[in-house]
């Protein structure tokens, strides 16, 4: 794991934007993995700013999302497709055939499942994943106690997970995710975590045992994982003071390269 800790949310965002334009820019035909959530939309932000303005071109990129809502008829506005749409996918110029979300309405759930596996596998696999994460510690939908060896699959979504995503109303109980093995799978991984509320769950995934309790905690065997966060999130991290100085020294080094380029 690489642990970035930056002064602001609003850095700690760009850092993540920059990241996946990087990926971009250097390998046009990206396989991105994407994330829904308020964490998100600053980033997706940027990115439409960006790919508006000519500074990095999404043509050629292929997405996944890591879940969606089961149940709601696809034009539901309460869908990850809907919010993809309005905050992401409408606005970059990317392919409609390469765009990729779990049916939310799907004839058969077992089969659809299936169908997304196979589709990431003929894709080539995720070369950049971006994930937040729940305060109980989950990825995509990953609820705790799942298995860290997971494949996507249906979830039953907990009273906390519901009370965080639907403001109000009913929220909507089932998910198809992404598992934990699958995520694995990606070559980089990116999450990005902001404020206090997530500070502790942070240290878990960070710092604690690696446990189907906190799912996140099983990206400490990813060996591209990058942590990026803001002080607010870092903050029950024991070790934060020597995360920030390894992060100091590595952009120097990495400032000292391209001088020399």
């Amino acid at each position: 794991m690489e642990i970035i800790i930056l002064p602001t949310a609003g850095e700690a965002v760009g850092e993540a934007a920059r990241r996946v334009m990087e990926t971009v820019r250097r390998r046009p035909a990206t396989v991105l993995g994407l994330a829904t959530g308020r964490t998100m939309e600053g980033i997706y932000r940027l990115l439409v700013e960006a790919g508006r303005a000519g500074r990095v071109d999404f043509s050629g990129v292929t997405t996944f999302n890591l879940d969606e809502y089961l149940g709601p008829e696809r034009n539901d506005p309460r869908t990850f497709r809907s919010y993809m749409n309005t905050r992401l996918f409408d606005h970059i110029g990317l392919n409609p055939d390469r765009i990729h979300i779990p049916d939310s309405h799907p004839a058969d759930v077992e089969e659809e499942c299936l169908r997304y596996e196979a589709a990431i596998e003929k894709a080539g696999g995720i070369d950049l994943q971006l994930l937040g994460i729940g305060r109980e510690g989950h990825i995509a939908f990953n609820e705790p106690s799942s298995s860290l060896g997971a494949r996507t699959r249906v979830k039953t979504l907990t009273e906390t997970t519901l009370r965080d995503n639907f403001e109000e109303g009913e929220g909507i109980r089932f998910a198809i995710t992404m598992g934990i093995g699958t995520i694995m799978e990606a070559r980089e991984i990116l999450l990005v975590a902001l404020g206090e509320s997530k500070a502790r769950v942070i240290s878990e995934t960070v710092e604690g045992p690696v446990s189907a309790a906190c799912p996140a905690s099983a990206l400490q065997f990813h060996p591209r994982a990058k942590i990026i966060l803001d002080e607010a999130a870092a903050g029950r991290l024991e070790r934060r003071d020597y995360y920030k100085w390894v992060f100091a020294h590595k952009r120097e080094a990495e400032s000292i390269g391209r001088r020399s380029e």
